[in-house]
């Protein structure tokens, strides 16, 4: 009798979850399964009848000079990213979460510091196109203070424009982290702090034994999500810099899109592309892992 309501009850679950499970075979399942077979066979799409090459598209992209570029480049945008917006973000939930300012003029500042995550990547690319155009706000200011003598091409020199898209991704997604962590910071309670000062604790020693601890498990969560996140960014790079100048910006997701829809080689692309998704399950492996040891 009861494994018969049990059947009962997995099928009941089954039929529910049916939609869900339906729709991710659909929309997920059966793209990776056609892109990992595309990158098995000779040119797909443009090839009337593809044979079946096993990994040489792999083993030619790892040959290939712009993909290390652009794995490395990748890297680089990633880490400085994420590291930036973990320290910027914290810094500035705390100064929302202190007690020190007046309560109208944390509004103020809540209003202005989550800005840049109310604008669509479009807008903000744009947005910065302007502002580090030579004759734009950066380059006056910095020559109004004499930092540079000269308005310079952040975005179309080579020696700048890996940091200059660096810069404008920590300016829209450092709201991500502050929100987070302001949420976190008030969840902190205040006897712990009370207890640390009877001890003598100071501030940076609460800082390191009480804020960090308490939100360790917010900050892993946060990381790991952003490395997935920025290492899929695309649109801002395109809409900046396009890759360039000289490949200094070129990442695995411009990378992948030239492959396919500037040199036409799909199959090629399809083998990137599953480069990325193995690099984007590892760190979903890892944040899965992360949450069900913090439940």
């Amino acid at each position: 009798m009861s494994s018969s309501r049990a059947r009962r009850s997995t099928a009941s679950a089954l039929a529910y979850l049916s939609p869900t499970l339906v729709l991710m075979a659909v929309l997920m399942a059966l793209p990776i399964g056609m892109v990992v077979w595309f990158s098995l066979q000779n040119n797909v799409i443009t090839n009337a009848s593809p044979q079946f090459v096993g990994l040489e598209h792999y083993l030619e992209i790892f040959a290939d000079a712009q993909f290390h570029a652009a794995l490395k480049n990748t890297a680089v945008f990633v880490l400085a990213s994420v590291a930036a917006h973990l320290v910027i973000g914290l810094a500035f939930a705390m100064l929302l979460n202190t007690r020190l300012l007046p309560h109208w003029v944390k509004t103020i500042f809540r209003t202005i510091f989550v800005l840049p995550w109310l604008l669509t990547v479009a807008i903000v690319a744009v947005l910065w196109r302007l502002i580090l155009n030579p004759n734009g706000v950066f380059n006056y200011l910095l020559v109004s203070t004499g930092l540079i003598d000269a308005p310079r091409e952040w975005l179309a020199d080579p020696n700048l424009a890996l940091f200059a898209v660096v810069l404008i991704n920590i300016w829209c997604g450092y709201p991500f982290f502050m929100i987070s962590l302001l949420a976190g910071l008030q969840g902190i309670s205040a006897d712990l702090y009370e207890a640390a000062s009877v001890d003598g604790a100071g501030p940076i020693r609460a800082f390191f034994s009480i804020t960090i601890p308490q939100l360790r498990p917010i900050i892993i969560s946060m990381t790991l999500l952003d490395l997935i996140w920025t290492s899929h960014q695309f649109t801002l790079i395109w809409m900046t810099t396009g890759g360039g100048p000289l490949d200094r910006t070129e990442l695995l997701s411009t990378y992948t899109y030239k492959l396919a829809f500037s040199q036409y080689m799909f199959s090629a692309a399809s083998a990137s592309a599953v480069v990325v998704l193995v690099i984007s399950a590892v760190l979903a492996f890892a944040y899965v892992r992360h949450q069900r040891a913090r439940d």
